[in-house]
């Protein structure tokens, strides 16, 4: 068992589900702030060491409502809506992969480790220019998707068919076109510092997580069906769990597994799963 591993079994029943749907809700209000008043997520919002310690905390937490976009561009907004919904699917789909925790602590590890790097760079440089925010995060959290989706295909703009993995190798040349043209000065060791973070954030959680990756492609696919079959008979639930005695039925979204250490077939939901008192036959030896 992973480091990882023991974290989820401890605290994983305190991790947030469906954390997507309150990410991209961050960025619709980011977006909707910068078409409103472009100037105000820089002035007020963003995150700012030296505006911080002057006494405006509320950024450790507003400066996660960074556009995705430029709104002030016509690009912008003609593709707001698909960039928005493209991005949820890709955190969908690995919060399955990895299962709530994993997901959640990836992005607060990445979140906290940007909120770090500014102020590493500010106690270095001591300059009240510094600004960061998620967007490496974003790019290293695409990464992670096409390295387990490679041959997934998605329309470009909506037009063009395009595996995921072209779009992951333009990913890396980004970064690293990013990294080696970010000049010198703050802007290029804030640049440069966040690239880092995000990379790091990526190959920690990726690789430390590979063992314990609760679902393959093939199992999303099948669970999706199950779900969508359970849905249609009327025969009743075909899980419960043995704590709570939820079934698929209350909830559709629960995930059900055996217990390897329980004598009998005792099935538990995602919350109980690590968190149960393990069942013995006291006749045992």
């Amino acid at each position: 068992m992973n480091f990882l591993d023991k974290l989820e079994q401890k605290f994983g029943r305190y991790a947030i589900r469906d954390l997507p749907r309150y990410i991209v809700a961050c960025y619709i209000i980011g977006s909707v702030i910068d078409f409103v008043a472009p100037n105000l997520y820089y002035q007020y919002l963003s995150l700012n060491p030296a505006m911080i310690l002057h006494g405006q905390v509320w950024r450790f937490v507003t400066f996660l409502f960074a556009p995705l976009v430029d709104m002030r561009s016509v690009i912008g907004l003609l593709f707001i809506v698909f960039v928005l919904m493209f991005y949820y699917s890709i955190c969908n789909t690995l919060e399955q992969m990895w299962g709530s925790f994993r997901f959640n602590m990836y992005m607060l590890t990445g979140i906290l480790s940007t909120i770090a790097a500014s102020f590493i760079v500010y106690a270095i440089t001591k300059s009240p220019y510094i600004y960061m925010d998620t967007y490496y995060l974003q790019l290293a959290l695409f990464l992670a998707f096409a390295t387990m989706f490679p041959d997934v295909s998605v329309m470009l703009y909506g037009i063009i068919p395009i595996k995921i993995k072209w779009l992951a190798y333009l990913d890396v040349a980004l970064l690293a076109f990013s990294f080696l043209t970010a000049g010198g000065g703050i802007y290029g060791l804030s640049t440069r510092i966040e690239i880092i973070i995000s990379l790091l954030n990526f190959l920690v959680y990726f690789f430390a997580g590979r063992n314990g990756t609760k679902y393959r492609p093939s199992e999303i696919k099948r669970k999706k069906k199950f779900v969508k079959h359970v849905k249609q008979s009327t025969s009743g639930a075909r899980h419960q769990c043995a704590v709570c005695h939820r079934t698929e039925l209350d909830d559709p979204t629960l995930e059900f597994r055996f217990c390897s250490k329980c004598d009998g077939n005792y099935e538990y939901c995602q919350d109980h799963l690590f968190t149960h008192t393990h069942i013995k036959n006291p006749y045992e030896e």
